[in-house]
């Protein structure tokens, strides 16, 4: 049973990855996310049914266009994998519980933001907006109103400390240190994983990412990198690792 819950939420996961690399790459250009339907951005072919299932497809098409034999981008089918570990994942962490539909939904918004703003360098309103929404009905349906009280707070001073951290870097570096949609999703962090694990996914993610962003800054000419990518990981890791202040309080005791 627990394989085959396993194998499941695998799959489901690739193929909402499969839609969240959709969202990722059309929202920020003000593309409909539902029209056109997936196609060969090179012979804008209209894809079929079995050139649509998740990593498979590029499987058994060798990474090109069925039709103009265009090479297509291995980020898709990462992302796909990725998105169905990450769910599976969730389900060794939270098994079959309320708390399995938070981190589902505050995945689902993390793997958007991370395509979007690796691509683009930008964290849509409209992405923080919805699933900000979702997960505060969630948190009240599951926990109540009160508790979400509390998380609202917790947003609020993730928020907050995070703009200050942006107008030190601004200060420090005279320019723009950070972008306003990375302020904005320290406000979800908050309301999910709590103020002080907001605050440290900001550190876990640095780590993680630091020589990842060494490369990038080698490769990139005008030294700019996004930074949305690294605070989801470093959420990412907060939230499956289901980490909290006493946790943390006791590997020093």
């Amino acid at each position: 049973m627990e394989l085959f819950c396993l194998i499941i939420f695998f799959i489901i996961g690739t193929v909402f990855g499969s839609f969240y690399n959709v969202v990722g790459y059309r929202l920020p250009k003000g593309e409909s996310i539902i029209y056109p339907s997936s196609h060969c951005p090179n012979c804008n072919n209209k894809l079929k049914t079995l050139e649509l299932i998740p990593v498979l497809s590029y499987i058994f098409q060798k990474g090109k266009c069925k039709h103009c034999q265009t090479k297509i981008s291995a980020f898709y089918p990462l992302f796909e994998l990725l998105t169905g570990i990450l769910f599976a994942l969730s389900y060794i962490a939270f098994g079959l519980t309320p708390n399995l539909l938070i981190a589902l939904t505050f995945i689902s918004m993390l793997i958007i933001i991370i395509v979007s703003d690796y691509k683009y360098m930008i964290i849509n309103d409209e992405v923080l907006i919805f699933f900000g929404l979702t997960l505060a009905v969630e948190i009240s349906i599951i926990y109540g109103f009160n508790t979400l009280a509390t998380h609202i707070v917790s947003a609020v001073l993730a928020f907050l400390t995070m703009y200050l951290i942006k107008k030190i870097g601004d200060f420090l570096f005279k320019k723009e240190s950070m972008g306003g949609g990375d302020i904005k999703l320290m406000f979800i962090f908050g309301l999910v994983l709590g103020y002080p694990m907001a605050i440290l996914s900001i550190f876990v993610g640095s780590m993680v990412g630091f020589p990842i962003s060494l490369i990038m800054l080698n490769k990139n000419a005008q030294h700019i990198i996004p930074f949305g990518p690294f605070l989801g990981i470093g959420a990412i890791i907060i939230l499956l690792l289901q980490l909290d202040l006493d946790i943390i309080l006791q590997l020093y005791n």
